[in-house]
């Protein structure tokens, strides 16, 4: 027996916890699962050898001689650098958390199974075309050969499990994934619910507001959703949003195309920046692929074959989160609410479709769910929140359960090289919907919008729950793919998006009610209206912008105070001699932000009272915390205001009397928190980034995992309103949870121009040299080149890896 294996043995004695805490152990424990990278070894599966170049950044470029090798590599460098992202993903999706993090997680469990991301694979994927099941096919026997070929990342080792075979439906389920990671207006419609519960349709309204000005909620007659009233946790949806991300509006991204009229070069320049949530490894994963048709660079998502953002060297695109409103809950009649087996629709009873599930658990006895669905969807009271009971069956209807799956999208996308190959692709992509940007080497620039998106019924806004047994709140078939807003070669000479609302008030159907607060749409568009000789630098700046447009409209009332004592006058001075930048060495910024908290708790205290402010906050109202800004940056011009009145207190307040005792309450609260000194409340001391780990990063971990598999806090610029974002939750300052994930700016004038990054690296390995070497650099908005062509890759190249066939093909 070799000393390695004698001390691999030993090791397995040890607790892994114990081992990684070892000086010295720790480190060489982590080095030894990282992945090949240099020299040549045999694989079975391939056609013929592949080439692997890796960069100074850590990127694959891979070339191969045809396209089954093309994507069997992909499959094996995704499983190399990500193959835990690649099980966690498998794991969350398919409902067996629980059958390795234990009985924690089941709530989680019972969701996905309910929801049935697995069952939406199985049935889509008789329906992929046999070009993209081949690419498919190569993909999962790379994955499954490196699994075969090379050690597997210690969380493995330190949660005791192994990986199963990757499969196409594996690789299905990931792209149902990222639909619920995207689609959030299923809380949506519950928090409304329990706000017209709480504190009434008025309130309901103001405080998350519908589609076009002056739209009034409407609430169906006699849907008071009693049921809601009272409920203070949704164990369920919690559980799910704290591993997947809060699917809040604030989760967005910027992406435009600029025309060459108004460019440097006389050719298009395109830009992307994407925002997530922010956590260890990266949801990016950046690539080249040079073989067959495929000649590509850009960011794949790990578990899914091809490109999502990058060019072909023709064509590129970019995209940017659309939001519709592809979800609705339907109140329904049950024959026996606790025991039920048949639901009412349209005075007819009917039998409910009934799946039960059974599920390993973690050290527990196995866990079961049973769905029962209606013609809507399936029931989810129970497993959203065990406090909802059997009080108003609510069933959920989601566009995505019917809509096709995203590979065949992906494939024609990625192979598209016009403007109308490349719509014809985005046709085929039903979900999640998107805002995609187009950009050619022949000079054309475009917009697409795409999502399977219901045609509701009159009367039904897709806001609130609505009675599903009258027939009356039916879907109408869905928009026709030639009616979504789309632009070639736009007049402006650019087109943008940044989550904003992209229709007039006049578009004949709702895309969605809930858009993001124009504001980053509206500085991107000011600063690309300012210029006609645009470069990839110009792109990077805009990129970087934190300029806030809503400290800009709220600034001046603030200012206008007479400060009560020396130290607001000081605060009042640092807030006056502000750029309004988020930028790390900015006071004002921090000055105005913790001002802004205690204004939206003032005012938002007054109507709900000091009991269920602290519940939204903290919870539900937070996941959709950007929607609250429009609505006080409204009411700084109306001093008089009902809003600004404390109920509790005999006089009546006005704007200046809020402000006022805000302001006092936000120099309290800054210094009890980091001193008396303003120097050191600067914005990158308090507002602060770290990419945790998604499993052994957590409160719940030991300390010593949490430093090691945790990356270090980083100053954090721009806000939730700046163009390059980074969102706290309101509740808990000033700790950033979404962020900018990755850039890239194509310039289809010189491909050679075109950079990226993301964060917080490539490899998701402890200890590994790329694991968070980007972090810093994305930080500061720096970049790298997008390496495309051979020559310019073999100039950057730190190590090449050769897969060889173990057979010698025939024919």
């Amino acid at each position: 027996m070799s000393t390695f294996n004698r001390w691999l043995q030993l090791l397995r004695k040890l607790p892994p916890v114990l081992a990684l805490a070892t000086p010295g152990l720790g480190p060489w424990l982590a080095r030894r699962r990282w992945p090949r990278a240099q020299g040549a070894f045999q694989v079975d599966g391939l056609h013929g050898p592949v080439e692997i170049i890796r960069d100074t950044w850590g990127t694959p470029h891979i070339y191969a001689q045809d396209e089954h090798d093309l994507f069997f590599a992909q499959g094996y460098v995704h499983a190399q650098d990500r193959m835990w992202q690649l099980e966690f993903g498998r794991l969350t999706g398919n409902g067996l958390l629980g059958s390795v993090l234990g009985p924690a997680v089941v709530p989680m469990d019972h969701i996905m199974r309910t929801l049935g991301l697995r069952r939406m694979a199985e049935k889509t994927l008789p329906q992929v075309t046999a070009e993209s099941r081949a690419i498919l096919d190569a993909y999962c026997a790379g994955v499954n050969a490196r699994i075969a070929n090379e050690p597997l990342p210690l969380e493995y080792t330190i949660l005791g499990t192994t990986p199963a075979p990757w499969t196409p439906l594996d690789t299905l389920v990931r792209g149902n994934l990222l639909s619920m990671m995207l689609g959030g207006n299923h809380r949506l419609e519950i928090l409304r619910a329990r706000l017209v519960a709480e504190a009434g349709e008025e309130i309901a309204a103001l405080l998350l507001p519908v589609h076009a000005p002056q739209t009034p909620l409407i609430v169906p007659p006699g849907a008071m959703y009693k049921g809601l009233r009272g409920v203070k946790t949704m164990e369920g949806l919690d559980a799910t949003d704290a591993v997947l991300g809060d699917p809040n509006i604030v989760t967005g991204s910027n992406n435009w195309v600029v025309h060459g009229q108004r460019t440097a070069s006389g050719k298009p320049l395109l830009a992307n920046d994407i925002h997530m949530g922010l956590g260890m490894p990266s949801p990016w994963y950046e690539n080249g692929l040079h073989g067959g048709r495929f000649n590509h660079v850009g960011f794949s998502l790990p578990g899914v074959p091809l490109v999502v953002i990058g060019h072909n060297g023709k064509a590129a695109w970019g995209m940017s989160n659309l939001g519709p409103d592809t979800q609705d809950f339907y109140l329904e009649k049950l024959d026996d609410p606790k025991a039920p087996k048949r639901y009412e629709y349209q005075g007819t009873w009917h039998d409910l479709e009934v799946i039960r599930e059974e599920f390993p658990v973690r050290g527990g006895p196995n866990g079961a769910v049973v769905i029962r669905s209606t013609r809507h969807g399936p029931l989810l009271n129970k497993v959203m929140s065990r406090a909802l009971g059997d009080f108003e069956p609510l069933a959920l209807r989601w566009a995505h359960a019917e809509s096709r799956p995203l590979i065949d999208a992906l494939v024609s996308m990625n192979l598209a090289k016009s403007w109308d190959e490349f719509r014809a692709a985005c046709k085929l992509w039903e979900s999640p919907g998107q805002n995609f940007v187009y950009a050619d080497s022949d000079g054309n620039v475009g917009y697409q919008s795409t999502g399977r998106i219901p045609i509701r019924a009159p009367g039904h806004q897709g806001t609130v729950p609505v009675p599903g047994w009258t027939g009356e709140y039916e879907w109408q078939g869905y928009i026709p793919f030639e009616d979504l807003p789309s632009s070639l070669n736009p007049p402006a000479g650019f087109a943008a998006t940044a989550n904003n609302k992209i229709t007039s008030d006049d578009y004949p159907y709702v895309i969605a009610h809930n858009w993001f607060p124009g504001y980053r749409a509206r500085r991107i568009t000011d600063l690309l209206e300012a210029g006609t000789k645009h470069t990839v630098e110009d792109m990077r700046r805009i990129q970087a912008e934190t300029y806030s447009i809503p400290a800009e409209l709220m600034r001046p009332h603030l200012l206008a105070m007479k400060p009560a004592d020396d130290a607001q006058a000081k605060a009042l001075a640092e807030l006056a001699a502000w750029d309004l930048r988020f930028e790390v060495d900015r006071v004002g910024a921090t000055v105005f932000h913790a001002w802004y908290i205690q204004v939206l708790r003032a005012l938002l205290r007054h109507k709900l009272g000091p009991k269920l402010v602290e519940r939204y906050l903290d919870s539900d109202y937070e996941r959709h915390g950007s929607m609250h800004m429009p609505l006080v940056v409204d009411l700084m011009g109306k001093p008089e205001d009902a809003w600004w009145d404390d109920p509790t207190t005999p006089e009546r307040e006005t704007r200046d009397d809020i402000l006022r005792r805000s302001l006092t309450a936000a120099l309290q609260w800054l210094t009890e928190r980091f001193g008396p000194e303003l120097k050191g409340w600067t914005w990158g001391r308090v507002h602060t980034v770290t990419y945790q780990h998604v499993v052994l990063g957590g409160p719940g971990s030991p300390k010593s995992l949490r430093n090691a598999f945790n990356t270090r806090a980083l100053p954090a610029r721009g806000d939730t309103y700046s163009v390059d974002g980074a969102s706290f939750i309101w509740s808990r300052p000033f700790d950033v949870v979404h962020g900018t994930a990755l850039r890239v700016v194509i310039d289809l004038g010189d491909l050679t121009k075109s950079v990226a990054i993301h964060a917080p690296g490539q490899s998701e390995h402890l200890g590994h040299p790329h694991r968070d070497d980007l972090m810093d650099m994305s930080q500061k908005v720096e970049c790298h080149p997008l390496l495309y062509t051979r020559e310019a890759v073999e100039s950057q190249a730190k190590s090449t890896l050769t897969l060889q066939p173990t057979t010698k093909r025939l024919g």
